[in-house]
């Protein structure tokens, strides 16, 4: 059985040799640019019929739709406490800045609760400005209440 790591180098290999980016590989599959790569970069779990068309678009066998069906422990990319890769870096010190500033607007808002990571979707948009082009991520999650008992 191929595991996540292998399923992931396979993946990637297929999407660049067929010179693919993730938001025509969702179209492809009727699913969202991130979730796909999140999912093909083995953070997700795909159903039957999703493992299926993503492996179809890449020309890839059985092996890796098993492996992008089964259920993975997430967050293994994350092997340090603080992320090297610039990018990734990035979000921790988005969170470590603005993160105590974000939970007190939210439950400001809302109460005290959480945002759902569960029942949540993410979008990146490109946004044109004369001083550069921005990025533009959207994180849209289900508030969850923390119970009282």
């Amino acid at each position: 059985m191929m595991d996540k790591q292998a399923m992931k180098q396979a993946i990637l290999s297929a999407k660049k040799s067929k010179s693919l980016r993730w938001d025509q590989i969702a179209q492809e599959i009727g699913m969202a640019p991130v979730w796909t790569a999140t999912c093909c970069l083995g953070e997700a779990s795909a159903t039957q019929e999703i493992a299926q068309k993503l492996t179809a678009v890449l020309d890839l066998g059985d092996d890796v739709a098993d492996a992008l069906m089964e259920c993975p422990t997430k967050g293994e990319w994350l092997a340090r406490s603080i992320p090297n890769d610039p990018m990734l870096y990035r979000f921790y010190e988005i969170l470590s800045v603005f993160g105590p500033g974000i939970k007190d607007c939210v439950q400001e808002e809302f109460g005290d609760g959480i945002m759902s990571a569960i029942d949540f979707t993410v979008d990146v948009e490109r946004e044109e400005n004369p001083k550069g082009d921005r990025v533009k991520i959207v994180m849209n999650g289900k508030f969850l209440p923390y119970m009282r008992w």
